[in-house]
């Protein structure tokens, strides 16, 4: 198992896997107390049945620059597969602000190819590789040095096998002509504004039983904070303060250090200092902020009105068309989805894109009345009402 340590080895290996099609990548990193993740372990394969064309890359190692390697993913001439990317993703795209492309994410492409919602890796390999994966490695610390034969194993055991899972997957996705589809799914992986955490947006994520504007506008400034301490001191959210103890602060509004004190859910971290000071500002901001600029709740779906039967026929009609297809069905739609066509909206994924075609254009036309649905010899048939 060989274990790239220097830039120097890393530019050959790249250079080599830069004359193939395709290159297998994952990573080992740790987030449990920080903010962005520490990329602990880079594993590499290039096309080939033994692990002589993988490699373990040491990002830890003193000196080694990820330099050639991030010239690797912006060549377009490779094929660069990640197993549910996001994370790793996030992590090049906060180290050196790139997108490794083309991507195949084979969790996506399995999903299109009918193995289920979500489908895990070790499942992937069971079933198209016919591997076991030793799982006993996985909740290790991949900080520490030097890194066991178990590590080792295991790490490089995530990008062996997923050249087979690729190349399986790929050519069934040629076969079926569903290369777009997973075109499509792949557009928000690859969009910088995935990654992008603003902090002016995160009050967005909090949930809240209460709309008031004004209290949603003290929310609003706290969870600003919040991120931006975060970000700025490389700690997770939750050990400035969690959400629970935001919405409280966002209720009690506390304006000096004695009302802070009475808090029941701000941790000790919070109730001095730095983070203490930042929260009584917040406050302030929040019930300063012009009306004109204050946040308001989006009701747009308040106003619709379900209509339950028409709802319940095209959850029928979904598990049809998605049985028929050999996709999950919450990949074509969600339920919300579901309810809001069923209410007349008409601008929701599952009515454009590969899920037009799969679902969406008999989802319309079930809504206009121009077909129904009958159940025969154990499937649902989709036929014709005559006008």
């Amino acid at each position: 198992m060989r274990t790239i340590t220097t830039t120097e080895e890393l530019a050959d290996f790249c250079m080599t896997a830069a004359r193939h099609d395709y290159v297998t990548v994952d990573t080992e990193f740790l987030r449990e107390r920080t903010y962005y993740s520490q990329l602990c372990l880079i594993q590499l394969a290039m096309p080939g049945e033994d692990d002589s064309t993988a490699v373990l890359v040491d990002p830890l190692a003193q000196g080694i620059d990820l330099a050639p390697l991030y010239e690797l993913f912006r060549d377009t001439s490779v094929v660069k597969v990640f197993h549910a990317a996001r994370q790793d993703l996030e992590i090049f795209f906060v180290d050196a602000g790139v997108i490794p492309e083309p991507l195949f994410d084979t969790q996506i492409a399995a999903m299109v190819c009918g193995f289920g919602e979500q489908v895990g890796y070790e499942t992937l390999v069971k079933r198209i590789a016919k591997e076991q994966i030793d799982k006993s490695s996985r909740f290790t610390d991949w900080s520490r040095r030097p890194l066991t034969d178990a590590q080792k194993k295991y790490a490089l055991a995530d990008v062996t096998h997923l050249r087979k899972v690729y190349e399986f997957l790929a050519d069934k996705l040629k076969r079926q002509n569903r290369e777009p589809w997973v075109a499509e799914e792949l557009k928000i992986l690859t969009s910088p504004e995935t990654y992008i955490a603003r902090p002016e947006e995160a009050w967005q994520r909090i949930r809240t039983r209460t709309t008031s504007p004004r209290f949603l506008g003290i929310v609003k400034a706290l969870a600003e904070f919040r991120e931006s301490y975060a970000q700025t001191n490389n700690v997770p959210r939750s050990r400035v303060y969690k959400d629970d103890a935001l919405v409280e602060l966002a209720s009690t509004k506390p304006t000096d250090m004695k009302d802070l004190s009475r808090s029941r859910l701000l941790m000790r971290e919070g109730r001095k200092g730095e983070i203490a000071e930042g929260i009584l500002a917040a406050v302030q901001t929040g019930l300063a902020m012009p009306n004109d600029e204050l946040p308001r709740p989006d009701r747009s779906n308040e106003k619709l009105q379900v209509d339950p039967a028409l709802a319940d026929l095209l959850r029928v009609l979904l598990k049809a068309k998605a049985d028929g297809a050999g996709v999950a069905p919450r990949l074509i739609a969600a339920t919300s989805e579901l309810d809001a066509i069923s209410a007349g909206k008409r601008d929701v994924p599952a009515l454009s894109g590969w899920r037009l075609d799969v679902f969406g254009s008999d989802a319309l036309r079930l809504c206009e009345g121009k077909v129904g649905l009958a159940a025969r010899n154990g499937r649902v048939d989709i036929f014709e009402i005559a006008g």
